[in-house]
């Protein structure tokens, strides 16, 4: 009897991917415009990513020269961040310059801040002297954590002259312009931009038409200044319940508005980025299809240090060799203690930078960190060190091995949730990011704390052992 085959509906979506990449490389290859403008415009954001990373540069270039400057654009501003700038470090500075001005200042100003200073300088060189390109340079002489570097200048504002009805009329004409946005609130400026106040929706729209807008406002109203850091524009958002704040300079001229979804967005990116330097990725988001050269100088940055590092453990060892060929079994137990010893250590690392990331602890909290770890693993220790110590004394019939190793887990316990606690406070303290230089640093102490503790104990119950 036939059987009829059931289709995986998954794989199928998979093969009908990988055609359409086969398919668009095939388009850049003959250099068929309208194939290559059909594939993308038939795929997802996702799936575009996925494809632009399957091309050689050499293909990703053809592809962006085939389509117009609107199309490029679109296209890159779908990308994520590091496989736009690689293309457009790819582009000459010409073409990079008209592709970020039809971008527009909020997205060119972040990539431009992520290039290298000499193509920056090359694309800002090709701009034309337009308010649009002034305001791109502004932003990119923002960090891109403050205030500044995450506003978007899509921001709705009025002269205080300006009529309730004047307003509502330009409202309706222009419905269009304001579909994007979510206009729940209008910024009142003088005739030089300055801030003046800030009408929401319900006020003006039950307002009398002929009263002008600078009698229905809030005056001074809550603001942040384009230079304010990530984690105190946190701190503002948490104390006001903001959907968004209005940015002002030095001289409290209106430069735009940071919603509170940029300002979650920038701390998650900020997380990603701390998590990557803790795995050792340094020098920011790495992908595959990266030049190889630069994915293994990122990585090689944090391994080669670390040889180091491991030699200063392994000299612990080779202190106490004697003892380690005496009792051979404490060679089972060595790892274990260290490795326990460093995912509690790791912990704490992790919990420091959260905590200082979120402004709620700084440098100066040294005492209250201290406190609350040693308490935190004595409790932990004292459990982790009775279990590994019963599983030590029951596997080899030696209770004062068991002692050994459950009395070495826990001091190591201790101690590593302790410098745990603490290396992200001082490297902060001299400036150093806690986030690349912490793990490291706490793994070599740990080891070395957790060979010396085993092996020094060991040593002073060799009789019984």
């Amino acid at each position: 009897m036939a059987t009829e085959q059931l289709e995986d509906p998954k794989a199928e979506e998979e093969v009908q991917k990988v055609a359409r990449w086969k398919m668009l490389s095939e388009a850049v290859d003959n250099g068929d415009f309208q194939a290559a403008h059909d594939i993308l415009e038939g795929a997802t954001v996702d799936d575009q990513r996925r494809m632009i990373s399957l091309l050689d540069a050499e293909h990703r270039d053809s592809l962006l020269a085939l389509l117009p400057i609107d199309e490029q654009a679109e296209l890159i501003e779908n990308m994520a961040e590091a496989q736009a700038i690689d293309m457009l470090e790819e582009m000459s500075a010409e073409r990079a310059a008209d592709v970020l001005e039809e971008l527009g200042p909020d997205v060119s100003g972040d990539l431009l801040r992520e290039l290298d200073d000499n193509s920056s300088e090359a694309i800002l060189a090709e701009f034309d002297d337009t308010t649009e390109s002034e305001d791109i340079r502004e932003r990119v002489s923002y960090a891109w954590d403050s205030a500044g570097g995450l506003m978007s200048d899509r921001v709705v504002s009025f002269t205080e002259n300006t009529s309730v009805a004047e307003v509502l009329t330009e409202l309706g004409e222009h419905a269009e312009d304001y579909t994007d946005d979510e206009v729940q609130y209008f910024y009142v400026v003088d005739e030089n931009e300055i801030l003046k106040g800030v009408l929401a929706l319900r006020n003006l729209v039950l307002g009398r038409r002929s009263l002008a807008i600078g009698e229905l406002m809030i005056k001074d109203p809550a603001s942040v200044v384009v230079s304010m850091e990530l984690e105190e524009l946190h701190d503002s958002f948490e104390k006001k319940n903001y959907l968004a704040f209005p940015v002002v300079d030095a001289n409290n001229k209106l430069k735009g508005i940071v919603t509170r979804d940029s300002m979650q967005e920038a701390m998650s990116d900020t997380q990603t980025d701390s998590y990557l330097k803790s795995s050792g990725i340094v020098g920011g988001e790495e992908l595959r299809n990266m030049p190889l050269k630069d994915r293994c100088i990122r990585r090689l940055a944090w391994l080669g240090p670390n040889i180091l590092l491991n030699l200063l453990a392994a000299s612990i060892i080779a202190s106490y060799e004697d003892t380690l060929q005496a009792v051979i079994a404490l060679a089972i137990f060595l790892p274990m203690v260290s490795d326990m010893s460093g995912c509690s250590g790791n912990q704490a690392v992790a919990v420091s930078i959260r905590e200082l990331t979120l402004g709620i602890i700084q440098p100066r909290d040294y005492v209250r960190v201290l406190m609350k770890e040693i308490w935190l693993g004595l409790n932990n220790g004292i459990v982790l060190g009775f279990v590994l110590g019963a599983i030590a004394a029951i596997w080899k019939d030696n209770i004062y091995l068991g002692l050994v190793i459950g009395g070495a887990l826990m001091l190591n316990t201790v101690l590593s949730v302790v410098i745990g606690g603490l290396i992200p406070l001082l490297l902060k303290k001299f400036k150093v990011d806690p986030a690349l230089a912490s793990s490291p640093i706490l793994t070599t102490c740990t080891d070395m704390s957790g060979f010396f503790l085993v092996l020094s104990l060991a040593s002073a119950a060799m009789a019984h052992l």
